[in-house]
């Protein structure tokens, strides 16, 4: 039964019990997306990359907030939600993803993965 849960969750990945330390967000393109996770209130080095507020679910899910992407995740000056929104909608962690390759990736990343999931947070993206 395990093997069927993993295969048509909405998650491949989800694990039970303790959330994992980090996760493969897949985009709408395919491509899968390594992120840290981390508590809300850890403080990032200040490097660029992409940025997940995501709530944990019941069944080990992930269920992204907002995604953004930033020149600073120490910061996060790009994104239009707060933490405090975050919250408000049901974030109980922050995914990191580090990425110096430029912004056009990171901003490649962050529509590829907004696409497939459209985040409560964030503007509907067309195709």
């Amino acid at each position: 039964m395990n093997l069927l849960k993993q295969l048509f969750s909405r998650h491949p990945h989800s694990h039970e019990g303790a959330p994992p330390a980090e996760y493969n967000w897949p985009g709408r393109s395919g491509r899968k997306y390594h992120f840290e996770i981390h508590p809300l209130d850890t403080t990032l080095r200040p490097l660029p990359g992409v940025y997940i507020y995501a709530r944990l679910l019941a069944d080990g899910d992930w269920d992204p907030v907002f995604i953004s992407q930033t020149r600073d995740l120490h910061q996060l000056l790009e994104g239009h939600v707060s933490l405090a929104d975050a919250k408000a909608h049901g974030a109980t962690h922050f995914h990191a993803h580090y990425c110096n390759a430029g912004q056009a990736a990171r901003c490649d990343e962050e529509h590829d993965l907004i696409q497939r999931w459209q985040p409560v947070c964030n503007d509907l993206l067309e195709s």
